[in-house]
């Protein structure tokens, strides 16, 4: 059950994937037919945007993602030496080199990594995190980051993320060009079919942004199922995990966290009481609990 869910997790994720480049190709074609009269013209506009985004995330540092969410490095076991410890055999089980450890000054349960690689990663914890979880509970926790880090989620949503940023950006040129009255078609063709195209091409542009944001809620969801499923494999002991996601699941919501990197944490800081899940960066805490139960 435990080596399925991770296969099916996985081929998920690929087609997640595949679907987001399918859909800033679709964008960026839509972008050069409708203003320029070359769906060409937008397909190497969204190429070249989106090698510029991507390498732009990858250039960040992990200290921008730690600042924007209030994080302390630790630098010595010391400070903290259980924790510590459990990060450090957790990664030797996973095989990965040790990440840098942070605190987040927050009485609310929660954990996140980041980085662009297993050699550039990090993992935060907050202070609600250590007081509220026994060892067994937070091995569970740090097991589920630690397979963020070796499954490569941490690059994934780097990518991701980079992705949204070229939807947005391709929209933008759009709307300029349509307010400042550049990029007119050149031809007459007012047949059917390409009136039909144009209007289509117009509706992938202004959908486009929200198709992308669920694209990336999606990936993020599965990544989480995967990284629950991929932390039991480390510890062996489901319970411990699923222990802590209740306990967390029952805390009250962080009180100072950067909007975009909520996707980030092992649940969401947000304490949504929505009955739409539609735009949760999470999947439901029962549903996790409930596959962790089966293993």
């Amino acid at each position: 059950m435990l080596f399925q869910q991770i296969a099916s997790n996985k081929r998920k994720t690929l087609l997640v994937m595949i679907v987001f480049l399918l859909l800033v190709a679709l964008i960026g074609a839509s972008l050069g037919y409708v203003f320029w009269n070359s769906t060409s013209a937008g397909l190497i506009l969204a190429l070249i945007l989106g090698t510029f985004y991507s390498l732009s995330m990858f250039a960040q540092s992990t200290e921008v993602v730690m600042r924007m969410n209030n994080a302390v490095e630790i630098k010595e076991e010391q400070q903290y030496p259980e924790l510590w410890h459990i990060i450090e055999d957790m990664t030797l089980v996973a095989k990965v080199p040790l990440p840098r450890v942070f605190i987040i000054e927050d009485p609310s349960p929660n954990a996140f990594a980041t980085g662009r690689d297993p050699q550039h990663a990090a993992v935060a914890v907050t202070r609600g995190l250590l007081n509220r979880l026994n060892r067994e509970e937070l091995e569970g926790v740090i097991a589920h980051e630690v397979s963020h880090i070796r499954n490569y989620d941490i690059r994934l949503q780097t990518i991701a993320l980079a992705l949204v940023s070229v939807v947005s950006a391709l929209v933008n040129i759009g709307m300029n060009s349509f307010w400042w009255g550049g990029g007119r078609r050149r031809d007459n063709d007012n047949s059917g079919a390409n009136v039909l195209a144009l209007i289509l091409s117009v509706v992938v542009l202004i959908l486009g942004p929200l198709a992308a944001t669920l694209a990336q809620m999606a990936l993020s969801r599965n990544r989480e199922y995967l990284a629950d499923a991929s932390g039991v494999e480390l510890t062996r002991n489901p319970q411990g995990l699923i222990n802590a996601l209740k306990k967390i699941s029952v805390s009250e919501p962080m009180k100072k966290v950067d909007p975009s990197s909520a996707s980030l944490y092992i649940a969401s800081p947000f304490k949504s009481n929505s009955w739409a899940h539609l735009f949760d960066t999470h999947p439901p805490i029962e549903d996790r609990i409930a596959r962790l139960e089966k293993m």
